[in-house]
């Protein structure tokens, strides 16, 4: 085969070749899992919301940070001071101030989560949303996908050479999909996450135990390939 007819967008009947597309489709268990922690204050002058703000957020942080490894990473978000207006007077008199903190937690340890999530849905004007499962970009089931894909691809091209009576010569290309300016494959069910909300917990209610079962994640793969075949004969 010569450099020119490598380099040909098509076969030709002394090198006919096949393209095909591989998909892989995998279910496996989340690795991570992340929450979101709004803490919130209302006083009626400034220094009144920020310490009590500045009080709660640090309780937060001190709780998260008590569990050690099982915390993956932390991280403070958004902060807001907003001043609520009177509706009926004249002039700009402020009626209270809102302080809020947003705080992302991920973690590894899905027994640690429902304790943790439960301790923090119990502080005072404390909310709680989540978990988001995920996969780690490193996931060893990313690589496992696209090597099933790339299999399935090889299988389905000797399947259309079997069908002409001939056999595969040569791998030509390999791509993943989008790679040549396709339109990329949308994951089935979007990104796959749950989301759970949890209220903080009045002074005489006791915080319930959460028993919180991972949702698998779905991981896709799809590859483009063509290929040569020794001419049939027809």
């Amino acid at each position: 085969m010569t450099q020119d007819t490598a380099h040909q967008p098509y076969g030709t009947p002394e090198v006919p070749r096949v393209a095909v597309r591989g998909e892989a489709t995998l279910e496996v268990e989340p690795e991570i899992a992340r929450i979101t922690i709004t803490v919130n204050a209302r006083g009626t002058d400034r220094r009144t919301a920020l310490e009590d703000l500045t009080r709660r957020n640090n309780t937060v942080l001190e709780l998260i940070k008590s569990y050690g490894e099982p915390v993956e990473k932390l991280e403070t978000g958004a902060f807001s001071i907003t001043p609520e207006l009177t509706r009926h007077g004249r002039g700009e008199r402020v009626r209270a101030y809102h302080g809020r903190v947003n705080i992302t937690a991920e973690l590894n340890d899905f027994t640690t989560l429902g304790e943790l999530t439960t301790r923090l849905a119990d502080l005072e004007l404390t909310r709680v949303d989540g978990p988001w499962w995920a996969l780690r970009p490193t996931s060893p089931a990313h690589g496992e996908a696209r090597r099933q894909a790339v299999l399935e691809a090889v299988q389905r091209a000797r399947e259309y050479a079997h069908a002409l009576g001939t056999d595969l010569a040569a791998l030509v290309e390999l791509a993943d999909l989008g790679a040549e300016n396709e339109t990329p494959f949308a994951r089935p069910g979007g990104s796959g996450m749950r989301t759970m909300a949890f209220a903080t917990a009045t002074e005489d209610d006791t915080a319930p135990p959460l028993d919180l079962e991972p949702q698998r994640q779905t991981v896709h793969a799809q590859v483009n390939a063509r290929f040569t075949m020794t001419p049939p004969q027809l």
